[in-house]
C-alpha cells in the first residue's frame, strides 16, 4: 500500500512487502509499477487527485472501472503480462471484463491480506481477498498457487489443499448458467455472451443448466447496501443483518447441491463512459463477494462498438480448480477475440 489516491499518503513510501508481492518476487517476478486505483482503493472508477484518471485502452472515454482499473489497464495494454488486484465487491473482476483480461477472486480465506490494506488480514474485511490479473486463464493457472496458503500474520488464513485444474474431469461437471437478472438485466450484448459460454462449455462436455438462484442480485444487494452502512445501524439492526448475510449464503449453498459452478455475467453492460452513474455495476459481482466464493472471469467477446465482454465462473467455496478448468475450455472452445496489446 502506497498513496492509494489520497492526498495525505502523497509520498509515503511502505517499509515492507504484502504477502502476495513478496511471493511473487520469491518465484522470480519483477515488479514494473505500481498502478493507479481509486481513492482510498474503493470505487467504480480509476481516479484520483494524485496521479489523476486511468483510461480503458479499448475507448479512451470509457472507464477501466475499479478499484483495480489502473492493473487491469496496463495488462490489457501489453504493459505488464500479470498482475495483483483487490476485491471485495467486484474490484478485480469488473475492471477485468471492461478492459478484456482474466481474473480470479479466490476463495476468502485463501491469500494472506497482510500488508495489502495496511492491515493485518484476518477479521477487518471477510469479503476482500487479493487476486491475480492475466492476459489468460492459462496464466492465471500458472499463477495463484504462489499466492495461496497461511502467513502467519493474517489470522483468517485457512491450510487448504490447493487443486489442480488439470485433474478436473470435464465431463463430471454441471454448471447452472443465467444470462440475465430481472433485477437487473443484462445488456443483450452480455447475455447473448453467456449463452454462448454455455453452448461452448456443452461442447466440452460440461453439462449446463439454465437456472438461478432465486432474487439473487435483489438480495445480494440489499445486503451490501445495509453492510456498507453499518457504522450507522444499532444493535438489533446489526444482528438482523448477519443473520439475513447468513441466511443468503445457506440458501446459495443449497442452491448449488446439484451444481459444480455458476455461469452468469460479470456486470450487466460493457464499460461505460467515464463517471457514469450507476450503482448497478456491481450487482452481479457482489453474490459472489457475500458468498466468499472463488470466482474466474474469462475474456470472451465484443460489444458492436467494440468493448471486451467477459463471463463470470463462480465455483464451490476452495474448489478455484473447478473455475479454472471450466476457464480453460472456455478459451479453447471460444478464442478470445483479439487482445488490444496484440494490435498496438
Amino acid at each position: 500500500v502506497s498513496a492509494v489516491g489520497l492526498e495525505h499518503r502523497r509520498g509515503f513510501v511502505p517499509g515492507y512487502d504484502a504477502t502476495v508481492v513478496a511471493r511473487m518476487k520469491a518465484a522470480g517476478a519483477i515488479l514494473v509499477a505500481k498502478t493507479n486505483c481509486p481513492p482510498g482503493g474503493g470505487g467504480g472508477d480509476t481516479e484520483n487527485v494524485i496521479y489523476g484518471r486511468t483510461l480503458n485502452p479499448y475507448d479512451l472515454a470509457c472507464t477501466p472501472g475499479g478499484s483495480s482499473g489502473g492493473e487491469a489497464a496496463l495488462v490489457a495494454a501489453g504493459g505488464s503480462p500479470l498482475g495483483l488486484g483487490s476485491d471485495s465487491g467486484g474490484g478485480l473482476r469488473v475492471p477485468a471484463h471492461f478492459c478484456g483480461v482474466a481474473a480470479l477472486k479466490p476463495t476468502v480465506g485463501r491469500v494472506p491480506n497482510t500488508g495489502a490494506y495496511n492491515q493485518r488480514g484476518g477479521l477487518t474485511d471477510v469479503r476482500s481477498q487479493i487476486g491475480p490479473l492475466a492476459r489468460s486463464v492459462a496464466d492465471l493457472v500458472l499463477t495463484w498457487p504462489l499466492l495461496c496458503g497461511q502467513d502467519f500474520v493474517d489470522a483468517g488464513v485457512v491450510p487448504m489443499p490447493v487443486g489442480d485444474p488439470a485433474r478436473v474431469c470435464l465431463g463430471e461437471l454441471s454448471v447452472a448458467y443465467f444470462t440475465s437478472d430481472p433485477a437487473t438485466p443484462a445488456a443483450a450484448e452480455v447475455a447473448d455472451t453467456v449463452g454462448a459460454v454455455a453452448q461452448a462449455l456443452a461442447r466440452a462436455g460440461v453439462l449446463v443448466e439454465p437456472t438461478r438462484p432465486r432474487d439473487f442480485v435483489r438480495n445480494g444487494r440489499g445486503i451490501s447496501d445495509a453492510y456498507a452502512e453499518i457504522a450507522a445501524l444499532r444493535g438489533q439492526d446489526v444482528v438482523e443483518l448477519y443473520d439475513a448475510w447468513d441466511g443468503y449464503r445457506s440458501f446459495a449453498l443449497q442452491f448449488m447441491r446439484p451444481y459444480d459452478a455458476i455461469l452468469c455475467p460479470v456486470s450487466h453492460q460493457p464499460a461505460p463512459p467515464f463517471r457514469a452513474v450507476d450503482r448497478r455495476r456491481f450487482d452481479y459481482t457482489l453474490p459472489f463477494s457475500l458468498l466468499g466464493w472463488p470466482v474466474v472471469v474469462v475474456p470472451v467477446g465484443r460489444s458492436k462498438d467494440g468493448l471486451p465482454i467477459g463471463v463470470q465462473i463462480a465455483a464451490r467455496p476452495w474448489r478455484e480448480e473447478v473455475a479454472l478448468a471450466l476457464g480453460l475450455a472456455v478459451e479453447r472452445e471460444l478464442p478470445p477475440a483479439k487482445p488490444f496489446h496484440s494490435i498496438l
